[in-house]
């Protein structure tokens, strides 16, 4: 890909974003927004005490007679493609289209699209429907983009579809083609724990249940998880009681500790 953009410092963006999530984790206590999440099975116990803890309603049902009134009574939707069989698949249809209908705002998390083509294909017909956000990793937004997950290709892939595009890695990246947020928090325990990256895509949804601006949302609960993920770890001996402590430091996180904590870089796409 050609190299036609150019990441440019944001000076004392580093602190005004800091305190963007601080104020965003205050509304999300005093909002206690409701997040409606079609997740796989194996994630569905860790992402909804993850909501719970960041004080979210969750709810979970995939029944078709149900689905698109939760959703349509929700602030937000998340869409995980993890275990996807053929009710979430249809439950994916209808809650979409409810969200659209409803002006709902969602998250699409496109687990293992690098493992099926069936399944990539059914992610970008998703993303032709302009999600809010595509939370993912390396491996899936290669599969979904064609090409490697650099800079210049997450600030292409966000500008051509119209969305936020919120990789998680070592390093989290998020951008919807103008801005660029490189957050460095978090802690290796993360990714020995499974649904980690569901719960980041649930936290995403939450924090667009209260913030308009996808971009902004979306790296401040990135921050949110990475940040409580390092209080975690300082508690914990292993992936079994990190599990634990991280669902009890989302519960404490303050905005004093996400300010003193938060590492993140802010840049402008020109």
């Amino acid at each position: 890909m050609r190299n036609t953009d150019t990441i440019l410092p944001d000076a004392g963006a580093r602190d005004d974003m800091a305190q963007i999530a601080a104020a965003l984790l205050v509304r999300l206590r005093a909002r206690v927004p409701h997040i409606h999440c079609i997740t796989n099975a194996v994630a569905q116990n860790f992402t909804a005490n993850a909501l719970l803890a960041a004080s979210c309603v969750p709810s979970m049902t995939l029944s078709p007679e149900e689905i698109g009134p939760f959703v349509a009574g929700s602030q937000a939707l998340l869409v995980n493609l993890g275990t996807f069989d053929r009710e979430r698949r249809e439950a994916t249809d209808i809650a979409v289209e409810t969200a659209r209908q409803g002006n709902v705002p969602w998250v699409l998390d496109p687990v293992f699209v690098d493992r099926a083509t069936p399944r990539a294909d059914f992610a970008r017909k998703l993303i032709a429907l302009l999600p809010k956000v595509v939370r993912l990793n390396h491996a899936e937004f290669s599969a979904l983009a064609n090409a490697k997950p650099t800079r210049d290709a997450l600030v292409a892939y966000a500008r051509r579809h119209k969305t936020v595009v919120a990789l998680s890695g070592e390093t989290d990246w998020v951008t919807d083609g103008k801005r660029l947020a490189i957050i460095a928090n978090g802690h290796p325990l993360m990714a020995k724990v499974t649904a980690m990256g569901c719960a980041a895509s649930a936290l995403i949804a939450a924090c667009l249940a209260i913030e308009p601006d996808a971009w902004r949302a979306s790296a401040a609960a990135l921050e949110m998880l990475g940040v409580a993920g390092e209080l975690a770890a300082a508690k914990a001996d292993g992936p079994g009681s990190f599990a634990v402590a991280i669902i009890d430091a989302l519960y404490n996180l303050d905005g004093p500790a996400l300010i003193a904590q938060s590492r993140i870089e802010i840049a402008k796409v020109n």
